[in-house]
């Protein structure tokens, strides 16, 4: 690998840049979870560029691109695939769906039904389907990009817990600052000009990247710190279901990542610390008499990154 992770970071920023306007944390978390190999839910309002920035990310990673528009009669098939019956060879050939991609835009994934979204829980987690019996590979890499809006309720169905867990981080763009939207009136006008993004990574290029993170070094006691975190969640007073085993293989895949784009070798507890509340706020239930306070999971986990000790010895 000629660049190394940051410079590749700093490429795909540079890329990004030129349609999304500002949100430089936000841009730095998704390339991260994309650079770790993880899924992303985009929680967020309409109009504030959700599927504008996966949009412009699949053209700068050079990765093969599919959306869906999930709605109440989306069935498992129209994602997927299905068999049919061939007149002409009289036999039965597959016809592969939208999630045989490498990035895949699951777009307002929380109105299409439970049966439809529990379509995507095999492909998530190991990267491949099962039609009709049949186990088939999903190209590599694959990322499922999946945007919700978290203010609307009618004709939605919330996401199950095992499907909120496989996504890597849950993050949201936000409003623009005023600088931010005159800059993107000024820039955009009334067309987005994504002939204007140019590919810095191609699929081969992101395995080369998983594979120089294998080398990046994570002590005994950031791995501890780790460990003492996400358990921590599990015995706060005030949380029902804490983070699973997968949101501490995340916290430790993810701060490795953070660290490559920073231009190190190492992992410090700065780099938990960093993306622990992405990677860990859609993954803890709270109490039901809490969930109705003004008390949510991010209050709790900034709670916990300042109570819990970085040093057993502290």
């Amino acid at each position: 690998m000629k660049k190394t992770v940051e410079q590749y970071k700093k490429d795909l920023m540079h890329e990004i840049g030129k349609i999304i306007v500002g949100k430089e944390d936000q841009l730095a978390l998704l390339i991260m979870a994309v650079f770790s190999g993880g899924h992303v839910l985009l929680d967020d309002l309409p109009g504030s560029g959700k599927t504008t920035l996966v949009k412009t990310l699949s053209l700068a990673s050079g990765l093969d691109f599919r959306r869906i528009q999930f709605t109440p009669d989306l069935l498992p098939s129209d994602i997927l695939g299905m068999t049919v019956f061939n007149q002409k060879s009289s036999d039965f050939e597959l016809r592969q769906g939208p999630v045989f991609t490498n990035l895949l835009l699951a777009d307002e994934i929380n109105r299409a039904i439970p049966r439809t979204q529990s379509a995507l829980l095999e492909a998530m987690e190991e990267h491949q389907v099962t039609i009709d019996g049949t186990s088939l590979p999903l190209p590599s890499p694959f990322f499922v990009m999946a945007t919700q809006n978290p203010v609307e309720r009618e004709s939605t169905f919330p996401l199950p817990a095992a499907q909120m867990d496989r996504f890597f981080i849950k993050m949201s763009l936000g409003y623009p600052t005023e600088e931010e939207e005159d800059l993107m009136l000024l820039r955009l006008g009334s067309s987005i000009p994504y002939d204007s993004v140019s590919p810095v990574l191609s699929p081969s290029v992101l395995t080369e990247i998983s594979e120089e993170l294998e080398h990046v070094h994570v002590s005994d006691a950031v791995r501890a710190y780790i460990v003492r975190l996400v358990h921590a969640t599990r015995t706060h007073s005030q949380v029902e279901t804490g983070a699973s085993p997968r949101a501490s293989r995340a916290l430790f895949a993810g701060s490795r990542t953070w660290a490559a784009m920073c231009g190190r070798d190492f992992v410090t507890p700065d780099d938990v610390k960093a993306i622990a509340v992405p990677v860990l706020n859609h993954r803890i239930a709270l109490k039901s008499q809490i969930r109705f306070s003004s008390t949510g999971p991010e209050d709790i986990l900034h709670e916990l990154l300042e109570t819990v000790p970085v040093s057993e010895k502290m």
